[in-house]
């Protein structure tokens, strides 16, 4: 395994250590291990772009899993080598020694936009560099490159294309991934706002658990979605104020905001949030994982045990002090002023306004 030290890598590590097979995983600071809160693993040190050290990594195995990735927007240069380079290096080492089967992991960023309302699935065309997202024109690019590699290798492989992915990691005392720091932003009233676009959530053991279906049923050179339910970023917000009974007021951007944010990043402008952010939140991410339900007996636990398992799991760092409450930021200042607003009554104005203008303008509350 690559990337075993990582949120959904640690979790199919774990599944593989416990269902009784020999997990052989990479790393490259022996640090990071123990993230694998005491799993019973073999530790190979290995640099992603050294190909001796992905040769000796993968002798004598059955089969590879690369869970290995970047998941941000910059520096460029990394998102690019990541996600675009390492697939095709994983799937040449493979080939050299001999292992018949590589699972890839992408994501769901790389399937592509639906038109709004819609759902993606493993047929939606990409349409990159539409809104400049080197994260998800990089991963498709890897994806391209690790199936024509296994195509040209003899090598099968499957991709697997998980989408927002929440849930506890395998060490609980570790602070979130990149895609749990929403929930964590919440709680501690850092966020001050959101954009009316579209995602998909799936707990982070479901995933996992798609993983290894996929090594066993999956049909080299396809892609299965592993998502969960599809929602906008405000009916995720309104479920983390219920379901955790802490209200923050957040801003409801429209979905225009993607091309503003587009435009403030081509002008190296200074904002809130990274443009790419903005660009993100606002596009229609919802997915359909029919596919992986159909060929692979993907199943997913119900939204709200992942959203309170979550929530609670970000409680405790809080209150452990794992996460340091104190700090200011352009973020949590203006999630703060939000607040105060709310206090005032100056928020009430904006839920009046909302049947007018037909849409949500606060969530959270």
């Amino acid at each position: 395994m690559t990337g075993a030290t990582g949120f959904v890598g640690g979790h199919v590590a774990k599944l593989l250590a416990e269902g009784g097979d020999r997990v052989r995983v990479t790393y490259r600071d022996r640090r990071r291990l123990e993230r694998l809160h005491a799993l019973d693993v073999d530790p190979v040190r290995a640099e992603m772009f050294d190909r001796g050290a992905l040769r000796r990594a993968v002798r004598g195995c059955d089969l590879v899993f690369h869970t290995a990735g970047y998941v941000g927007s910059r520096p460029v240069d990394r998102v690019w080598r990541m996600n675009a380079l390492t697939p095709r290096l994983v799937v040449e080492a493979a080939a050299a020694e001999g292992v018949p089967r590589v699972v890839h992991t992408s994501s769901v960023a790389a399937i592509g936009r639906a038109p709004h309302g819609e759902a993606a699935d493993e047929t939606t065309v990409y349409r990159g560099g539409e809104f400049g997202l080197a994260y998800g024109d990089a991963k498709h690019e890897g994806e391209a490159e690790v199936l024509a590699a296994g195509a040209r290798l003899g090598v099968e492989v499957v991709v697997v294309n998980p989408a927002y992915v929440l849930g506890v990691p395998v060490d609980p005392y570790q602070p979130g991934e990149t895609s749990t720091r929403v929930v964590g932003n919440f709680m501690l009233g850092r966020l001050p706002a959101v954009v009316d676009g579209a995602t998909n959530v799936v707990d982070v053991e479901d995933v996992a658990r798609g993983h290894l279906l996929a090594a066993a049923k999956g049909k080299p050179g396809e892609r299965y979605i592993l998502g969960g339910y599809n929602l906008t970023w405000v009916e995720l917000i309104d479920r983390l104020a219920v379901d955790s009974d802490v209200r923050r007021p957040l801003l409801v951007l429209p979905r225009e905001v993607g091309a503003l944010a587009r435009l403030q990043g081509d002008l190296r402008l200074p904002g809130l949030i990274a443009p790419e952010a903005f660009a993100l939140m606002a596009q229609n991410w919802r997915a359909s994982s029919r596919k992986a339900k159909r060929e692979l007996g993907y199943r997913t636990r119900p939204l709200d045990a992942t959203i309170k398992a979550t929530l609670e799991w970000y409680r405790d760092l809080i209150t452990r002090g794992a996460i340091p409450r104190s700090g200011r930021s352009v973020l949590s200042v203006t999630a703060a002023g939000m607040r105060a607003a709310d206090r005032l009554g100056l928020i009430a104005g904006l839920r009046t306004a909302e049947a007018y203008l037909g849409r949500r303008l606060v969530a959270g509350t």
